[in-house]
């Protein structure tokens, strides 16, 4: 799991991945035109995710075109998985405390104003 982390820690790889998330497959010229970088450098990245399982080749002619294998990422799904935030609880993660909150500071004015008239009496 940490390997895929290293993997997708540069971010030119997680644009090449975000282009092949859609599920079509892309030739590297295409990577190239889409990502305004030179083809050695989509190439050597290309590589990383290959060698990671990130992305697959296929080859056709001289042509290679690659996709985005999700299972790749099935360890960190898992591992992700078994957090538990408000929101996946089916909680809501925003909760309106005004009302409470003026209700309680209700409370404190009239329990600071009976402990003034109770301290103002002892002291008589």
């Amino acid at each position: 799991m940490s390997d895929v982390f290293d993997v997708l820690a540069d971010s030119t790889r997680r644009d090449i991945v975000d282009l092949l998330r859609s599920g079509s497959e892309m030739s590297v010229g295409q990577l190239v035109e889409s990502l305004g970088i030179t083809q050695p450098t989509v190439s050597k990245h290309l590589k990383v995710l290959r060698d990671a399982g990130v992305v697959v080749a296929r080859e056709e002619g001289q042509h290679r075109y690659y996709r985005f294998d999700e299972r790749s990422l099935s360890d960190v799904q898992t591992w992700v998985g078994g957090v538990t935030t408000a929101s996946s609880a089916g909680a809501d993660p925003f909760v309106d405390l005004r009302e409470p909150g003026m209700a309680v500071g209700s409370v404190a004015k009239d329990v600071m104003t009976w402990v003034d008239d109770v301290m103002a009496k002892i002291r008589r």
